[in-house]
């Protein structure tokens, strides 16, 4: 009989999230991906009635959903003007890498240092065999930042500590945008999947200050990536 990773000590992994959402959380969750994806580029307003009328619901929805994703940092909305897409920038790119790179610092921590990592092992490896084969060809910077972004999910949801989880998974939209600047050059997803092995060699021999090293490299190294992007766009 196979014996659940939540049986095992583990939190049960899953791609889909809750099975059931409220409406204003569907919304939020079609609008964030096109923010996340560049549909909405930074700055645009976000119209409630257009909303409203694509989703074919009242406003009472749409507004709620914006509140949500004004939690989640993705829009501002502002006094009789209504939201719109945070914009880009090197200070919030600062402020969130080098929270991310503490908390994914010790959440790998845990996790290599964790009595049933081996269970977990196996499916990061396949994760960053995927990685391995996207670094480098040049058109894979999208694909590469689904995978990295699903690896951490995988790792958000194997920990076993639930505050660290729910931080985390609030940060995940957040620094997905700067991920994609900051993952958009071969030579960066290269260097990316250097640190992402790291952490497959950690969790193999149950190294956690290795893993807690490979996690914050990683997402420094990202940060810093992003901000010469940013960088190379101001006027």
């Amino acid at each position: 009989m196979e014996i659940s990773l939540e049986a095992r000590g583990w939190p049960e992994l899953s791609e889909s999230g809750p099975l059931t959402r409220s409406l204003p959380e569907q919304i939020a969750a079609r609008l964030s991906q096109r923010i996340v994806a560049g549909a909405y580029a930074p700055g645009q307003r976000i119209p409630e009635q257009a909303v409203a009328a694509e989703f074919a619901v009242s406003r009472g929805p749409v507004r709620e959903a914006l509140r949500l994703l004004e939690k989640d940092g993705l829009v501002t909305i502002l006094p009789r003007r209504g939201a719109q897409v945070t914009a880009l920038s090197a200070e919030e790119v600062r402020e969130i890498f080098d929270i991310r790179a503490v908390l994914n610092g010790l959440r790998d921590r845990q996790l290599a240092e964790h009595p049933e990592r081996m269970k977990l092992l196996p499916l990061v490896e396949s994760e960053v065999a995927r990685l391995a084969q996207l670094a480098g060809e040049p058109g894979s910077g999208e694909g590469y930042v689904e995978t990295v972004s699903r690896l951490n999910r995988l790792l958000n949801e194997a920990s076993p500590n639930q505050r660290l989880r729910a931080i985390l998974g609030a940060l995940g939209l957040q620094t997905l945008r700067y991920s994609r600047l900051g993952l958009s050059s071969v030579e960066r997803r290269q260097q990316s999947l250097q640190n992402w092995q790291r952490l497959v060699a950690a969790l193999r021999d149950g190294d956690g200050e290795a893993a807690q090293r490979a996690a914050e490299r990683r997402v420094l190294d990202s940060r810093d990536a992003a901000i010469r992007e940013l960088q190379k766009q101001e006027p």
